[in-house]
């Protein structure tokens, strides 16, 4: 059994929920889902990952019957998105970090917050903190490296003091793709310079996969320059 314990007397006089953030994650412990893996919003638990989630349709159908009203989000896309993210914040985040937020970023808010409860992370949004979240995306990342190039400048590798990056491994095709899926507004790229853009349309024509190449051999490169200075 998925369930080892009756869950009708969850909601009697004794264990009352509220829709409150920290009753609706009580309950989705009780239940035996792993908060470390989804991410919270008032209308939506959205999971990032399935499997260490625990989420199960079993789950999801005792979940609905104490909140009707918040939707579980089952992107397979969304959880990709996760799983490129956690690749760099899994890095930078020190545990119980300050992080300041970007404003009105909704990608961004989805992917910090399951670290409030993976690395006691606190979200700010003013003041003092430890570290930086900088939305920079892949599609910039790569431009501004073949805008370095172009210009004569050399490779030009983003990574401000202090920051963390967590779209830096995520294409704005997927981006969007989700956003749109979800009902909200889209992103556009940050970098304007024109060559840069051309030649990258160019190669998403004949090899889709080129900005991951290009990030890879960049850093492979810049790497090689510390050694020898």
């Amino acid at each position: 059994m998925e369930l080892m314990f009756n869950i009708s007397g969850l909601t009697s006089d004794e264990e009352e929920f509220s829709s409150s953030k920290k009753d609706v994650l009580k309950f989705l412990k009780i239940i035996g889902v792993d908060t470390r893996f989804i991410s919270y919003t008032p209308e939506k638990i959205y999971i990032n990952n399935l499997r260490f989630s625990k989420f199960s349709r079993t789950r999801e159908k005792t979940f609905k019957k104490q909140y009707p009203d918040i939707e579980v989000v089952r992107n397979s896309l969304f959880q990709k998105i996760c799983s490129k993210s956690a690749k760099n914040l899994t890095l930078e985040i020190k545990p119980n970090s300050t992080i300041l937020m970007p404003d009105d970023n909704f990608i961004c808010e989805l992917l910090l917050e399951p670290y409030t409860r993976k690395y006691g992370a606190n979200l700010v949004y003013e003041g003092d903190y430890d570290l930086k979240v900088n939305p920079l995306i892949l599609d910039d990342k790569v431009n501004t490296i073949f805008e370095g190039i172009f210009s004569g400048e050399g490779l030009n590798l983003i990574d401000g003091e202090n920051e963390i990056y967590p779209l830096a491994n995520v294409s704005l095709d997927w981006i969007n793709s989700f956003l749109e899926m979800d009902g909200q507004n889209l992103i556009e790229c940050e970098n304007k310079n024109e060559l840069a853009n051309s030649f990258s349309e160019f190669l998403e024509d004949v090899a889709p996969q080129f900005r991951e190449n290009v990030i890879s051999a960049s850093e492979f490169i810049a790497s090689k320059n510390k050694i020898k200075n």
